[in-house]
């Protein structure tokens, strides 16, 4: 991060349930970390971001609603945070059993490229969250 003594502020942007969003979020993450004067990582962090936002559309949001994300200063890194309305929790598959198709590698790619990853809880729904460690850029 940058050698400021106060870290700068979260940043957030709700997004409604349509394709266009998941560009957008990219966007968003991508301007947010420069904006940040972040170098290493940024590109997992971006696709992360992708990783995320897509899961919540396609899994997470019902009808008619969307999804709030939030880029938190993290120590010297990031935290990602997609909020969504909808229930269910995300899992990475799990074992050597039959190729998992569309589903389950964009959770699989979360947990390979991020330090941390979660589900916590919210009324109604739930936050998917990971956490980069180190300077991410674009």
């Amino acid at each position: 991060m940058n050698n400021e003594t106060q870290p700068p502020p979260p940043r957030e942007r709700f997004y409604r349930r349509e394709r266009q969003s998941v560009p957008a979020a990219r966007a968003f993450a991508c301007q947010t970390l420069g904006d940040w004067g972040m170098r290493e990582r940024a590109y997992d962090v971006v696709l992360c971001v992708s990783e995320l936002v897509t899961n919540a559309l396609v899994h997470g949001v019902p009808p008619g609603r969307g999804f709030l994300l939030r880029l938190l200063p993290y120590g010297d890194g990031v935290r990602v945070e997609v909020h969504d309305s909808g229930d269910g929790v995300p899992a990475v598959p799990q074992g050597e059993g039959p190729d998992p198709g569309e589903g389950g590698r964009g959770l699989l790619l979360v947990s390979e490229l991020a330090d941390k990853w979660g589900v916590g809880e919210r009324d109604p729904g739930k936050i998917v969250w990971c956490e980069f460690a180190g300077e991410p850029h674009c």
